[in-house]
C-alpha cells in the first residue's frame, strides 16, 4: 500500500516537473542516488552535477514527449545514470584512441629516414598553407579517422561539402608535395 502511494507521489513529481511549472522532477533524495550511481559508475566528481542534470533532461524530454512517468523513477532515474557512466567511459576511451593515432602520427615511422622526414615536414607544411575549412576537414579525415558523414555531422555541413573540401585539399597537397619534390 505505501509503494503504491509512493508511485503515485513520484508520478506526480513527474508531472509537476513536466508541466511548465517549474517543478525539479528530481527529489532530493532521487538526485543523492543518481550522483551516487554517476560516482560508482567512476564519473569524476567535477562532471557529477553534469551527469545530474542529463538525467533531469531525459526524464523532462520523456514527459514532453507524451510517454507516461516511470513506474519507479527513482530506479528509473539511476538505470539512466549508469547508462551515462558507461557513455563516459566510451567517450573517454575514444578520446585516449584518437590521441594515441595522433600521437603515432606525429612520430616519425622511421626515425633515421631522412625520406621519412621530409615528407612530413612537406605535409605539414601544405596543411598550413590551406584554408582553416580545408585543414579541418583534412585533419579529422585523415588524421581522426573519421567518415565523411561524421565530419559533416560534426561540422554541420552537407556531405557534398566535406567532400568537396577533401578533394581540393588534397589537390593541393599533392601539389605542394610535387613542388617539393618530395613525392
Amino acid at each position: 500500500m505505501l509503494r503504491g502511494k509512493a508511485r503515485r507521489d513520484q508520478g506526480a513529481a513527474y508531472a509537476a516537473g513536466a508541466d511548465g511549472t517549474g517543478g525539479d522532477p528530481l527529489d532530493a533524495a532521487q538526485e543523492r542516488r543518481v550522483r551516487a550511481v554517476l560516482a560508482l559508475g567512476g564519473v569524476p566528481q567535477s562532471d557529477l552535477p553534469d551527469g545530474v542534470q542529463q538525467v533531469r533532461l531525459r526524464l523532462l524530454e520523456r514527459a514532453a514527449s507524451g510517454r507516461e512517468a516511470p513506474r519507479d523513477v527513482s530506479a528509473w532515474a539511476a538505470v539512466v545514470a549508469s547508462n551515462l557512466a558507461m557513455d563516459w567511459h566510451r567517450a573517454k576511451r575514444r578520446q585516449e584512441r584518437l590521441g594515441e593515432r595522433l600521437a603515432a602520427l606525429r612520430a616519425p615511422a622511421h626515425a633515421s629516414g631522412e625520406e621519412t622526414s621530409l615528407l612530413s615536414l612537406a605535409v605539414a607544411r601544405g596543411l598550413d598553407e590551406l584554408p582553416a575549412a580545408q585543414r579541418q576537414v583534412v585533419v579529422l579525415r585523415f588524421f581522426a579517422d573519421l567518415p565523411v558523414r561524421a565530419i559533416a555531422e560534426e561540422l554541420g555541413i552537407p556531405e557534398g561539402t566535406v567532400k568537396s573540401r577533401l578533394h581540393t585539399a588534397v589537390r593541393a597537397l599533392r601539389d605542394r608535395l610535387h613542388e617539393d619534390e618530395v613525392a
